[in-house]
């Protein structure tokens, strides 16, 4: 089992208006390889951790993807260039929304790509103990 962290400060929207700067920490773990933990406030006394898809956010650098509970879009600077994305995570009436730059997280993201390489997330499953598990 392999981690790989990143931390870092990121913006929370409040309002259009409002916006605060926080720490958030992006943890990956090879033994759960199609996952990506997200603490938000992480250094702060109540963080919240999400966890999602390394694929959705790895798409989420370059287009708009998700729905439901975990939404993310790339933002462009003045020069067109994707600089800072936007995540948005919640339900209902109670959702935050943040910005998040891209370059560390895409180097992040990287080293996880060099720990298990995108399509082969499942090859150490054993399928078979799965199904006598479930059966």
């Amino acid at each position: 089992m392999k981690k790989c962290h990143l931390t870092l400060e990121i913006t929370h929207w409040v309002t259009s208006e409002l916006s605060l700067d926080l720490n958030c920490e992006f943890t990956y773990d090879s033994s759960d390889p199609l996952a990506v933990t997200l603490v938000l406030d992480s250094d702060g006394e109540r963080p919240v951790r999400w966890i999602f898809c390394r694929q959705l956010l790895a798409d989420g650098l370059v287009a708009r993807v998700g729905e439901g509970e975990v939404v993310l879009w790339p933002l462009f600077d003045s020069d067109g260039e994707r600089s800072t994305f936007c995540m948005r995570v919640g339900g209902g009436d109670r959702t935050a929304l943040f910005e998040i730059p891209i370059e560390p997280v895409g180097q992040w993201l990287a080293r996880t790509w060099d720990m298990v390489p995108l399509g082969t997330e499942l090859d150490g499953v054993d399928w078979d103990e799965l199904v006598q598990l479930a059966e």
